[in-house]
C-alpha cells in the first residue's frame, strides 16, 4: 500500500486517452496545435493574459523559470528548506549561471514577508555581495503547508516594494488551489506573482510540467533556454496533450482534492503524531523506529523524513481501501 510519493502515482485516465488521440502526424517541437494552444486555456484558467510553456520535469520549470527573473550574478531569496535547495542537484544555479540561493526560515516551510525582510536587509548592497533579484515560494509547501491568498499577496507586495520577482514552486499547486478553494489567479498573479510552475505530473500527468508566465514577455528568453537546456521535445504535442486533458473539465483540480480528503482522513487518526497541520496531501507523522516498522510490516510504504518522523503522501488515485486501513493501523499504534 504505497504512501511513498504522488510521484510514483498512475497516470489518470483522461491524460492516456488524451495521449492516443494526439497520436497523429503533426508539427514537431511546439509548433503544433496542442502546443500552440496552451497560452490560450492557461489564459482562461487564470483570467489574464499568460504565456505557457511545457517541460518535461519540475526540476526543470523551477531553474527555467529562476533563469527569467534573475542575472548569474544575482540571488534569489528562499526558504532553507525549499526544493530548489535541498533537492535540485544545483539545477537552479545550473540554469542562472551561478546565482545564489540565499536561505531564510520559517515553520513549516513557510515564508513570511518579515523573514523575507530581515534577510534581504543583512545583505550589502556593495559590489562584493549578490543582489536579490527574486522570491520563490512553493505553495504547497515542502512540509504541505498551503499559502492563503493574503499570505501570498503579502509577499507579493512585498517583491513589488524591493522590485524583486516572485516565482512559486507549483509542484503541489493544484493541492493548494483546491485546499483554499479559491480562483488559481488569487494565489498568483493578482497575489504579484510573475512565474509560476504549474505541477501536473504529481497530480496525475505522465511527463508534462508547465511554465506560467504572467509577464508574457519572459517567456521569449526562456524558448530559447529550454532549446539549450535539452527540454525541447521533437514531439511536444504530447507534453501539451496531457495538460489539456487534466484542465479539461476541471480534472487537475478534481484529483486534487481526492488526494487531499485521503490525507485529512489519515490526519484524523493521527492527530497528536502530527508534525505539521494537513492542508494538503502530506502528513508527516512522529513514529518510533518500532512503529514505523509495526506499519511496514502490515504492508504500508512511506518515507523516513528525519529520525522519528515519517512522511505520507496520499495520491490522486489512492484507493479507499488502503486509506481506511492506514487511518485505523496509525490509530492502534
Amino acid at each position: 500500500m504505497r504512501f511513498f510519493s504522488d510521484n510514483a502515482a498512475s497516470v489518470c485516465p483522461e491524460v492516456m486517452a488524451a495521449l492516443a488521440k494526439a497520436n497523429l502526424p503533426d508539427t514537431a517541437y511546439d509548433g503544433d496545435a496542442l502546443s500552440r494552444s496552451l497560452d490560450a486555456a492557461f489564459s482562461d484558467l487564470f483570467g489574464t493574459e499568460v504565456a505557457a510553456l511545457w517541460v518535461s520535469s519540475g526540476t526543470a520549470a523551477n531553474a527555467l523559470a529562476l533563469a527569467a527573473l534573475v542575472q548569474p550574478h544575482q540571488a534569489v531569496i528562499c526558504h532553507e528548506e525549499a526544493h530548489i535547495q535541498g533537492d535540485e542537484a544545483g539545477a537552479p544555479e545550473f540554469y542562472t549561471g551561478g546565482a545564489k540561493l540565499f536561505l531564510a526560515q520559517g515553520a513549516g516551510a513557510r515564508l513570511d514577508p518579515a523573514g523575507i525582510a530581515a534577510l534581504a536587509g543583512s545583505i550589502r548592497s556593495d559590489v562584493h555581495q549578490a543582489q536579490p533579484a527574486a522570491i520563490s515560494i512553493t505553495n504547497a509547501t515542502e512540509y504541505g503547508l498551503v499559502y492563503s491568498p493574503e499570505e501570498t499577496r503579502a509577499i507579493g507586495d512585498l517583491a513589488k516594494a524591493r522590485n524583486l520577482g516572485l516565482h512559486i514552486d507549483g509542484a503541489r499547486f493544484a493541492n493548494a488551489v483546491a485546499a483554499m478553494g479559491c480562483h488559481p489567479g488569487d494565489l498568483t498573479w493578482r497575489a504579484g506573482a510573475d512565474v509560476l510552475s504549474f505541477g501536473f505530473i504529481k497530480n496525475g500527468g505522465m511527463s508534462a510540467e508547465a511554465l506560467i508566465f504572467f509577464r508574457p514577455e519572459l517567456a521569449e528568453a526562456t524558448r530559447w533556454r529550454r532549446k539549450r537546456a535539452g527540454h525541447l521535445l521533437s514531439k511536444g504535442r504530447f507534453a501539451a496533450a496531457q495538460i489539456l486533458a487534466m484542465l479539461n473539465d476541471g480534472v487537475w483540480l478534481r484529483n486534487a482534492a481526492a488526494a487531499n480528503a485521503a490525507a485529512a482522513h489519515i490526519a484524523n487518526a493521527a492527530q497528536e503524531r502530527l508534525l505539521h497541520a494537513v492542508e494538503a496531501n502530506e502528513i508527516f507523522v512522529r513514529l518510533t523506529p518500532v512503529e514505523a516498522a509495526s506499519l511496514r510490516a502490515q504492508g504500508f510504504l512511506f518515507y523516513d523524513w528525519v529520525p522519528g518522523v515519517a512522511r505520507l503522501v496520499c495520491s490522486w488515485d489512492q484507493p479507499a481501501a488502503e486509506v481506511e486501513a492506514l487511518a485505523n493501523a496509525i490509530a492502534r499504534l
